[in-house]
């Protein structure tokens, strides 16, 4: 049995044009502050800041790419991009890293007199807190809406914050103390962060490409059935969940009574389905594979019946392992 059942998607195309919109304002203020401080540490943040530009108007475009409709050539829908722009995102953030480390290298090499830090301190300070409030918002509103595009987009403009507080601390640090090595050594600790950061937005977006196993997400299915389980479902395995975009598609197979009508199987179904869309605010497509319950399955129903060739024996707890495992559940495979 095939079925699909969608819920309402808020936009969050707006949002993320407005991310974009502001990541070019603060690259100008981080300009302006370079000008007037002639530090390499702003002059890093403001490199980097041409990344959060680029991945903002990535994600802009993935968001809408997403949100197109399934067709002929993708039957399966676009949301499989976010994974990508994710990835290419989290390498923009590695070689931003990469080109921070590099120049504050050779400002350590090259010590290069700094000018009106009063002022270079208060604009990238501002620039800082926006990022901050801008990452916290785009993260909170991608883990409402299972976006993988706006969580990374977050953390990114996090990221930021972080080696952007950074360079106001060896500003401010070099304002009382002269000593003007410190701007480039802190910039050098900040950008080995980010490249951090990035690291792990490409481990997670290379991991929804190859379809990897998600514990947490299989593990909430798992919970629901469990809770909501009832004596009709004799057995539930070889559930696999992909994910595209904020939308998941399940892949199980349910063992039912064998004497059921096609009717009452059906009904069952939908209830099992009904019963995890209740749980979720996720699109969710569903693939399930109706099995007869055989003989050995007698041992591990709790169902009384006058078709029982065998005693119950045991009840097998459904989990994360139990339920991804290929065959049918029965006493001897789960010994």
């Amino acid at each position: 049995m095939t079925a699909s059942l969608q819920k309402p998607e808020k936009s969050r195309l707006t949002f993320q044009r407005n991310v974009a919109i502001i990541g070019v304002i603060l690259f100008i203020g981080k300009l302006i502050a370079w000008h007037l401080t002639n530090s390499d540490a702003v002059f890093s943040d403001a490199m980097e800041s041409i990344v959060n530009i680029i991945s903002a108007f990535m994600g802009l475009y993935s968001l809408y790419l997403a949100a197109q409709p399934r067709d002929e050539n993708h039957p399966y829908g676009h949301g499989k991009v976010e994974f990508v722009t994710s990835g290419v995102e989290g390498s923009l953030i590695i070689f931003a890293g990469i080109i921070i480390i590099v120049e504050a290298a050779d400002s350590l090499l090259h010590t290069n007199a700094l000018n009106k830090l009063d002022y270079g301190i208060f604009i990238v300070l501002g620039t800082a807190i926006a990022n901050y409030i801008m990452g916290y918002i785009s993260i909170e509103k991608g883990k409402k809406e299972n976006s993988l595009v706006l969580i990374s987009s977050g953390k990114h403009l996090q990221s930021d914050t972080i080696t952007t507080f950074g360079v106001v601390a060896s500003l401010v640090l070099v304002y009382f103390t002269k000593i003007y090595w410190i701007d480039a050594a802190v910039a050098l600790i900040f950008g080995t962060y980010i490249i951090f950061v990035g690291y792990k937005i490409v481990r997670k977006s290379l991991s929804g490409i190859m379809d990897e196993t998600d514990p947490e997400l299989l593990n909430a299915v798992v919970e629901v059935l469990a809770r909501k389980r009832k004596k009709e479902w004799i057995d539930i395995h070889n559930m696999k969940i992909q994910q595209y975009g904020s939308g998941l598609h399940i892949d199980a197979h349910i063992t039912l009574p064998w004497y059921n009508t096609l009717r009452d199987s059906h009904l069952e179904m939908e209830n099992i389905i009904k019963t995890l869309v209740a749980e979720t605010e996720r699109n969710v497509e569903f693939n399930f594979h109706m099995d007869d319950c055989k003989p050995h399955s007698c041992e591990i129903c709790q169902l009384e019946c006058s078709e029982r060739l065998h005693p119950f024996k045991k009840k097998i707890e459904w989990t994360v392992d139990s339920i991804s495992q290929v065959s049918k559940h029965n006493l001897e495979n789960n010994a």
